[in-house]
């Protein structure tokens, strides 16, 4: 039994794409069950991220399973009726395992280096792990794959600068309003994603920050942290007349912000400009909002322009990670006995 990986990511495909292929987390244990029981792996992962959705499974060389019913079951559930090539891409072993490595190492990033990646490939595995889906091969993939994270952060330099979206789209706001110490920003959404955008704002001065959150505690806890005020979700557009800055990365599955809902709040804003980075996918806000006098919108595919500065600044690295990545894949197929002789090891489409 061997180990694949098919996905999407910002890598291949615009946002409009990995938006309908996304999976929210309630989601995932339906969705490893069917996978499963309809006999397309006999163990799976799935990994839904705001620049990613993968499946990693491992089957048998007989049956029906494999990369190119898993992204039939992916298409399917999206509700992609167009065949695509180059933005799906799939992976056999050996190089399934050293993408793997790559993704929770931080080098397959938009951000290199960044580390929020490891943390929710850990949260996608122990869901995993819960509904009884990984067995023998995918336990060892990912648990080789945390440990070989931890020795690159340990061993390389590879997370010097900004090394997470959030800290980029900060980078973002900054360089738009040259200074963040007078402005009013509004963070949407409280978890992982929103609580590091909030401490990097608040890292560059920022005197006026908002938090608001569905779990009206959560934005509680985390304003109080940080010396910024909660907002309850439900009111939050009650007091946008002084925000100049919104970031937002909830996990609804609809818009949050609209077009319409936004314009009558920049009538009460008196038109002043209005920077919007949505970092949620699916996407938080309507990308009509850009058509708005006076509003700025940018997604998490716009954030690329930037984090590839901070790619620059770490290139050197690089050569170090993947030394340390490619020996651990190694180490891992020759301890399973490597693939079988015949295997695809890369393809691209369904």
């Amino acid at each position: 039994m061997a180990v694949f990986v098919i996905g999407v990511s910002h890598r291949t495909s615009p946002v409009e794409l990995r938006e309908r292929l996304a999976f929210a987390e309630t989601d995932l244990p339906e969705a490893l069950r069917r996978l499963r029981a309809d006999g397309l792996a006999e163990e799976a992962v799935i990994v839904s991220t705001c620049n990613r959705v993968e499946v990693y499974g491992a089957s048998g060389s007989e049956g029906k399973g494999g990369p190119a019913a898993v992204c039939q079951f992916l298409l399917a559930r999206g509700n992609v009726a167009q065949a695509l090539t180059n933005e799906v891409y799939s992976y056999a072993e050996p190089e399934s395992l050293h993408h793997l490595f790559r993704v929770v190492s931080g080098l397959d990033s938009m951000v290199l280096g960044e580390t929020e990646i490891l943390g929710q490939v850990k949260r996608a595995y122990d869901l995993a792990l819960q509904a009884g889906s990984t067995g023998r091969r995918l336990n060892k993939a990912f648990q080789r794959a945390f440990n070989v994270a931890k020795q690159i952060r340990t061993e390389t330099s590879i997370q010097r600068g900004s090394v997470s979206v959030g800290s980029v789209a900060v980078d973002l706001a900054e360089h738009i309003f040259s200074s963040l110490r007078d402005r009013t920003i509004l963070v949407i959404g409280a978890g992982d994603t929103g609580e590091k955008t909030a401490r990097a704002l608040m890292s560059r001065g920022t005197p006026h920050l908002l938090v608001t959150n569905r779990s009206f505690e959560r934005a509680q806890t985390l304003a109080a942290d940080l010396g910024g005020r909660a907002l309850p979700f439900a009111d939050w557009s009650g007091e946008f007349a002084p925000v100049d800055i919104v970031i937002s990365s909830t996990a609804a599955p609809h818009y949050i912000l609209d077009r319409a809902r936004l314009e009558t709040l920049m009538v009460q804003r008196q038109q002043r400009p209005l920077l919007l980075i949505d970092i949620a996918v699916p996407r938080d806000i309507d990308p009509e909002a850009n058509l708005l006098e006076n509003v700025f919108l940018y997604n998490i595919d716009d954030l690329q322009t930037i984090a590839d500065e901070a790619l620059r600044q770490r290139q050197d690295e690089i050569a170090r990670c993947e030394k340390i990545i490619a020996q651990k894949a190694r180490d891992l197929l020759d301890s399973q006995h490597a693939r079988s002789p015949g295997e695809s090891s890369l393809a691209y489409g369904c």
